[in-house]
């Protein structure tokens, strides 16, 4: 019941105030398990993207923002709990097996699985190369992937940090992909690349953004 009064309160907070566009919603499954794929330039990407679905996005988030201590972290860890978002360990050994398995679970379950496969927020506006867990998660699930394109969150919360400023937002859902001509190749690294990079031709072309093949994170050390 939490979950679904803050989704209201704040869905139509946000159909107020940013008025945001969306494009393609009717390419989501309206059942059974659907990955949704795409970019992340700010940190309320994971936000508009729970409200304008109508359907419940789960997604993965740092465990660090369920376990503050005093109020704060009491209604911290509520909120985004309340939005979807599944705690998990992701600067362990073993962060990216545990967020894989648990995307695995959601799936199979028959959910939604929201997952940026960047791995990170992009540095500076630019799309970035795909990292393969999408690929497995795909294939190990048999789950469709929809892509989406974030336009315009950026300009919100700029760097991700600070008072959200009032900006036009588009949500840009592509067509489902479907690759079960790849059933039981989850461990080949040709086809996880490859699909891996279909996935993403279709997020840039969605966005719009210029493509850079590195990753964002061997970008941003760089930088």
């Amino acid at each position: 019941m939490s979950r679904i009064l803050l989704k209201a309160f704040l869905g139509f907070l946000m159909r107020v105030l940013f008025r945001p566009k969306v494009e393609g919603m009717e390419r989501i499954p309206e059942s059974g398990p659907v990955i949704l794929a795409g970019n992340h330039v700010t940190f309320i990407d994971s936000l508009f993207l729970s409200l304008v679905v109508k359907r419940q996005v789960y997604f993965i988030g740092k465990d660090e923002y369920v376990t503050g201590k005093g109020i704060k972290g009491r209604l911290m860890a509520w909120f985004f709990t309340c939005s979807g978002m599944i705690p998990v360990d992701r600067d362990g050994g073993h962060g990216g097996v545990a967020a894989l398995m648990t995307g695995r679970r959601v799936l199979e379950e028959g959910q939604v699985f929201g997952i940026y496969p960047e791995g990170t927020r992009s540095p500076d506006g630019r799309l970035y190369r795909g990292r393969t867990g999408i690929a497995r998660l795909a294939l190990m699930t048999g789950a469709p992937v929809v892509p989406f394109a974030m336009i315009g969150t950026d300009k919100v919360q700029p760097n991700g940090k600070g008072r959200p400023h009032i900006a036009p937002v588009t949500i840009r859902f592509g067509q489902a992909l479907d690759f079960s001509r790849y059933e039981g190749m989850d461990r080949d690294r040709y086809v996880l690349r490859a699909v891996t990079d279909e996935v993403m031709s279709d997020v840039m072309r969605l966005s719009g953004q210029e493509y850079v093949d590195m990753y964002a994170t061997k970008a941003r050390t760089a930088a």
